[in-house]
């Protein structure tokens, strides 16, 4: 679990690094999450020792899921007066992401449905 755990932090870091070492404007967990795929990509093409244990620590993050909205929630709480003043602009921004998440998923879906025949 250790090792696997490591595993994980390691791309979350390398993320991070890469982000912040090249000015990107784009968050270091996404290109953390990026990284992931690519060593799940190498473990499934050349199962080497070190990848090969990746699943039960990402298999106990996905059963523990909720407890990673705890802090997420303390922190709207603390700053229920930003949110207060700010609301309007909070409010749409919520929903122009919704709707534009949703259009972005089902234009995927399509997109690979039609690639796979389906």
């Amino acid at each position: 679990m250790i090792g696997s755990l490591a595993v994980i932090l390691g791309c979350q870091l390398l993320g991070e690094v890469v982000a912040r070492g090249l000015g990107l404007p784009v968050p270091g967990p996404v290109l953390g999450m990026a990284a992931m795929v690519g060593v799940l990509w190498l473990r499934d093409r050349f199962a080497p020792p070190v990848l090969a244990g990746v699943e039960p620590a990402g298999r106990f993050l996905l059963a523990h899921l909720s407890l990673l909205f705890v802090p997420a929630g303390v922190g709207v709480v603390g700053n229920l007066d930003m949110l207060a003043a700010e609301w309007l602009p909070l409010a749409v921004a919520l929903m122009v992401s919704t709707v534009l998440t949703l259009v972005v998923s089902v234009v995927t879906f399509r997109v690979v449905a039609r690639m796979v025949g389906g």
